[in-house]
């Protein structure tokens, strides 16, 4: 597939650099956004051949949406709404959307039952949480990594859950609205928790710019914050981006005190604290907020969603294990869990 005609890129500040490809599809995206190529990979063979958890499409997923957020230095701002590229992630979209539908476990339209057992805290260490990991035995370069792979999102928190509100009325607008003004700040710039991240990678001696360690991170770390721009960016996905929500803010709590009570533990300062201190504040309300009104207020006007609210705190979590089993292997093994190692602070 050929692309239009090509228009002279120009800066956009504060915006990432490109990243280096990961694959054939990813490389050819890559390259027409650099303008050093013309040509797309072609859509039948992104959904005939693609892995839909790998390197490639997940980058290429990434870097795609990227240009709904802050774009990329030298990337003409207009191939935001490219249709050639528009098209080329709608095939990648359906690859990876049909596998979070196949691998997330049993659907269904209960969504009393799926909130319930996110509430449900296992008893005991069932091998499977980083963050009873780093709150027992984690290292501090361990916490530089886990920090640098979240960066991803938590340099852009609660951008992607901006896109549901239009498609929200009443009870549920009101409430998604209110918990949003605690994750900006509450009106306060020094507050917004995107900050609150960066003051934690600046206090653990990591560079705090956006975008800093999309080349470091694993295919697994793309693919959960992939989610939440695919959920976000669709109306039709609106209730599965109130699930992929309400899982955030009510699993929060138990995890931000484990990765408080670990940053302690090392030794870490003030600021890496404050952002895990917060969450278990604030988000201990929002859960509540987020159930009862968020949910309870969709549910209200569109009890059709049931099912799509269920599918994103499955596939939420299938995402979260698929990252946190990847996160432990490499940790308990010694190596590091990255693509190329962070350097000493």
């Amino acid at each position: 597939m050929t692309t239009p005609a090509t228009t002279p890129h120009r800066s956009l500040a504060g915006s990432p650099d490109l990243p280096r490809a990961r694959g054939p599809l990813s490389g050819s995206v890559l390259a027409v956004l650099a303008g050093d190529g013309t040509r797309l990979p072609d859509t039948g063979a992104v959904r005939a051949s693609s892995d839909p958890y790998g390197d490639d499409l997940q980058l290429l997923l990434y870097v795609l949406y990227e240009l709904h957020y802050r774009g990329f230095e030298g990337v003409d701002e207009r191939l935001e709404w490219d249709p050639a590229l528009l098209g080329v992630r709608a095939a990648a979209e359906d690859v990876f959307l049909d596998a979070l539908r196949r691998d997330s476990g049993p659907g269904g339209n209960d969504v009393a039952e799926a909130v319930d057992a996110l509430q449900l805290e296992p008893i005991g260490d069932d091998g499977h949480s980083v963050s009873r990991h780093l709150q027992r035995e984690g290292e501090l370069w361990q916490l530089r990594e886990y920090a640098a792979v979240r960066s991803l999102y938590h340099l852009k928190e609660a951008d992607p859950h901006l896109w549901v509100v239009p498609r929200l009325r009443g009870r549920a607008k009101a409430a998604m609205v209110a918990v949003e003004f605690d994750e900006f700040g509450a009106g306060r710039a020094e507050d917004i928790h995107a900050q609150l991240f960066a003051d934690l990678m600046t206090d653990l001696g990591l560079d705090a710019r956006y975008g800093r360690y999309l080349d470091a991170a694993p295919a697994q770390a793309l693919a959960t914050v992939n989610l939440m721009s695919l959920f976000g960016l669709h109306r039709r996905l609106r209730g599965a981006l109130v699930g992929h929500f309400a899982t955030v803010e009510i699993t929060s709590p138990p995890g931000s005190r484990r990765l408080a009570e670990a940053l302690r533990r090392v030794g870490a300062g003030a600021d890496a604290q404050r952002f895990y201190d917060e969450h278990v504040e604030a988000d201990a309300v929002h859960e509540q907020v987020v159930r009862h009104e968020v949910i309870g207020g969709l549910l209200e006007d569109e009890p059709g969603l049931a099912a799509d609210i269920v599918l994103g705190i499955k596939a939420t979590g299938h995402l979260e294990d698929l990252l946190g089993d990847h996160l432990l292997a490499a940790w308990r093994d010694g190596r590091t869990a990255l693509r190329t190692p962070l350097t000493q602070p």
